[in-house]
């Protein structure tokens, strides 16, 4: 290898010029040729076109990467071959025409078994074919760029701290094990109330995962009636059943290489929870009424608002399925646990509104801070996020006030105060509810109420709970 071949180059010697300016080099020994296809390809205003007479000129003058080279196979100081591989070990991903006065086909399949990106023959035409290479490599530049624009901001919008807003304790815990669920294979179990953002966590899992190319199926068990659960999940032949005009392909089916997300999976149907654990166990599925077994490769992620421990000892969720599914649990805390987030969320929300909606940009009235921070959100962040988006169509001027802050009567609510009750009965009402959500944990649901444990621990002995 001639001596005056440089080393690799360090990453900032070689990072592309980010102006629209696209450079060409020219290594060319013959004058005249090499200012004829310099002169041809300065015709378009956009290329900035550099001539060398030889491998050790170009070497010493190009100390950043050009966006395309063309190379003469036969330069005095070195040959293109070897000019060729010395490229590719410096630029991996750099565009390099080969143009030589050969026209032997062994030679130019050769040069392009070793990454150069064309061989042109010199002749009338060449002019011509080079003009043409160039811009076909110019316009795959370009969309490469765009893909990785793409990928960058599909990346970004799934951040899980751009996706999931939140500074307290709690969500940073989650936002740990939302990245440990992301770098491992297996099954993830998310618990939380209605509107915490469940799927939101399942589609960002999925998008950080080695899964993240393939789909993203999601199916919300609650919606789906009971006879038609098993078709959803497994699909069916053509006549399987009265109705089944066509065959149909299963969530399970489409999730392959992907994830699939089944929500509410506290609701599925005992008699479809055995044929689910055969899947999972088997990792393959007969559609209804096929015989034909079908593999697959799916990760499955499950999200309940329900308490599955608890659905086992009643019966209504089988503990052989618990334990399948239950994988690595990830438990979203309700907005009654992250309070120190509800004004960080709430500016988000607001910001987000003005900036779709084309508005300008409205702030929170430190009177609406607290009206925001007394509220309890049974709705959780869901509920957070319409009461802003209201608030932002109803306020008059740039700030919302809080008369502007409407809260929607919850189902919660609703059953809570519907009935006429004695003050003893709603408390019976509300220390059962906190011991069901947190599993007879005496101790927290007396921090939860601020009351002291001998008075729930009187009611249970008097059997009142």
């Amino acid at each position: 290898m001639p001596s005056f071949l440089p080393q690799r180059l360090t990453p900032d010697e070689m990072k592309a010029d980010t102006s629209t300016t696209f450079n060409i080099c020219i290594v060319e020994d013959d004058p005249w040729y090499g200012q004829l296809l310099q002169y041809q390809l300065s015709l378009n205003p956009d290329y900035e076109v550099s001539l060398y007479n030889s491998g050790k000129e170009f070497f010493d003058a190009v100390r950043k990467q050009p966006d395309v080279v063309t190379i003469d196979y036969s330069l005095p100081d070195i040959d293109g071959e070897k000019l060729l591989q010395k490229l590719r070990e410096l630029y991996p991903e750099l565009p390099v025409i080969v143009i030589s006065a050969q026209n032997k086909i062994a030679t130019a399949v050769e040069l392009l078994k070793l990454g150069a990106t064309d061989y042109l023959v010199k002749d009338e035409y060449t002019k011509q074919l080079l003009w043409n290479a160039v811009q076909r490599i110019r316009e795959n530049a370009g969309l490469r760029q765009k893909v990785q624009r793409l990928e960058k901001q599909l990346a970004d919008k799934y951040n899980f701290t751009t996706l999931l807003k939140g500074n307290s304790p709690a969500m940073q815990a989650t936002f740990a094990l939302m990245e440990r669920a992301a770098q491992t294979p297996v099954n993830v179990s998310i618990n939380g109330e209605t509107g915490t953002g469940k799927e939101l966590v399942a589609k960002a899992i999925h998008m950080n995962s080695e899964r993240q190319k393939g789909p993203f199926v999601a199916l919300n068990m609650a919606a789906i009636p009971a006879e038609l659960v098993e078709s959803e999940l497994f699909g069916h032949e053509k006549g399987a059943f009265t109705g089944a005009h066509s065959r149909k392909i299963g969530k399970f089916e489409e999730a392959h290489n992907g994830t699939l997300f089944l929500d509410e999976i506290g609701e599925l149907p005992l008699s479809i929870q055995a044929k689910l654990l055969r899947v999972l166990q088997e990792r393959e599925l007969q559609r209804v009424g096929g015989s034909e077994k079908i593999r697959l490769n799916v990760r499955l992620v499950t999200a309940t608002h329900k308490n599955l421990a608890e659905e086992v000892k009643k019966g209504t969720f089988r503990e052989d399925l618990y334990y399948r599914v239950i994988g690595l649990p990830i438990v979203l805390p309700s907005l009654r646990e992250r309070s120190t987030d509800i004004i960080l969320l709430a500016k988000h929300f607001l910001d987000e509104f003005c900036r779709d909606y084309r508005k300008a940009s409205i702030t929170l009235a430190p009177a609406a801070h607290d009206k925001l921070l007394r509220y309890d959100y049974p709705g959780n962040v869901r509920e957070l996020k319409t009461a802003i988006e209201l608030a932002a169509v109803l306020s008059d001027g740039q700030q919302v006030q809080p008369a502007d802050i409407v809260f929607a009567p919850s189902a919660r609510q609703e059953g809570l105060f519907g009935e006429e009750k004695t003050l003893r009965e709603h408390t019976r009402t509300i220390v059962r509810h906190y011991l069901d959500k947190y599993q007879n944990n005496v101790p927290l649901v007396a921090q939860r109420l601020d009351i002291g444990r001998s008075t729930i621990y009187k009611m249970i002995q008097d059997g009142e709970l």
